[in-house]
């Protein structure tokens, strides 16, 4: 989150409140809440998206990445590349509200139920960060929630959670040739963003990280990818530097939480599905190898050295 240069100047200080969100009483350690640099909506959210058909696509890279998602019978694809300028969008599939997140410094595109007691919810981005993580608001009751866990931390609606939603983050070519009827959100989102650069430079290769995080883990590179999955009160990470050295290439098949998975996975696109034991998709968190363990340090990990 927040790849402008000038973000990288954070103000890393303990207040009552910031960028002004009160932060008393607040789920989690007030001072672990830091300002990424911009204000409030500073980078701002998408809220009227506009798609088009994918054979219109003219600033995309076979290997770019987006994420996918199929809803209520249509399928549409967010490129990272927009959502590194913007990092939600907030968009409808019929009468479902739904929010696409996309956290650059942890690599995490989570999309999610966006209603909450029924109602639907809009959100944008509040400028501070939780590990490392981007915490967005709610525009209802201005309470601050974190991406990964999805949880609200702080506000009137402290405790309450976002339901995941299954989707995908992988290339543009993969999920293209998997949808070919798919949609594209549009580079007309109504600011002036180059969505041809990234803000972030070389930072999903580097091992540097911008700002503190909790928990680290020296196992795997920082930025390496992997597949976080939740069954229950059990964590799993699926890296997949440990899953290209398996030689089958059919689907893995581990348990998790008392529950057969079946891990389908492209080694080349960085990108899986998790299907249970009745062939229902699962909500995954695809993120660097950090971010997955700052939040989850009791996390356990498939390796290809395993017996699994």
């Amino acid at each position: 989150m927040l790849g402008w240069l000038f973000c990288l100047a954070s103000t890393v200080t303990t207040a009552a409140s910031l960028n002004g969100f009160e932060l008393e009483g607040s789920l989690i350690p007030e001072e672990q809440i830091l300002s990424g640099g911009p204000p409030r909506d500073g980078i701002p959210s998408i809220d009227r998206p506009r798609f088009v058909d994918a054979d219109q696509d003219d600033f995309l890279q076979p290997e770019s990445p987006v994420i996918g998602l199929s809803l209520a019978g249509e399928s549409r694809a967010y490129p990272i590349s927009i959502l590194n300028w913007h990092e939600l969008v907030n968009d409808r599939f019929g009468d479902q509200p739904v929010l696409i997140s996309y956290c650059p410094l942890c690599g995490t595109a989570i999309v999610f139920d966006a209603r909450l007691d029924g109602a639907p919810v809009e959100f944008g981005v509040s400028g501070l960060l939780y590990n490392s993580d981007l915490l967005l608001y709610d525009r209802q009751s201005e309470s601050l929630w974190s991406q990964i866990t999805g949880e609200a931390v702080t506000g009137a609606r402290k405790g309450q959670r976002l339901t995941l939603l299954p989707s995908t983050l992988t290339s543009w070519q993969r999920w293209r040739q998997q949808h070919p009827e798919t949609r594209l959100l549009s580079t007309d989102t109504g600011f002036r963003r180059d969505y041809q650069r990234s803000p972030y430079g070389d930072y999903e290769r580097n091992g540097r990280l911008y700002f503190p995080v909790e928990f680290l883990s020296q196992r795997y590179h920082p930025k390496e990818r992997v597949l976080g999955v939740q069954v229950g009160n059990a964590y799993k990470a699926y890296p997949f530097v440990e899953l290209a050295k398996r030689d089958d290439e059919s689907p893995l098949i581990d348990e998790l939480g008392g529950q057969k998975l079946r891990i389908e996975y492209d080694i080349q696109s960085r990108s899986g599905q998790v299907f249970d034991q009745q062939q229902r998709e699962l909500p995954v968190i695809n993120s660097f190898w950090f971010a997955w363990y700052g939040f989850h340090p009791d996390t356990d990990i498939w390796r290809a050295d395993s017996t699994n």
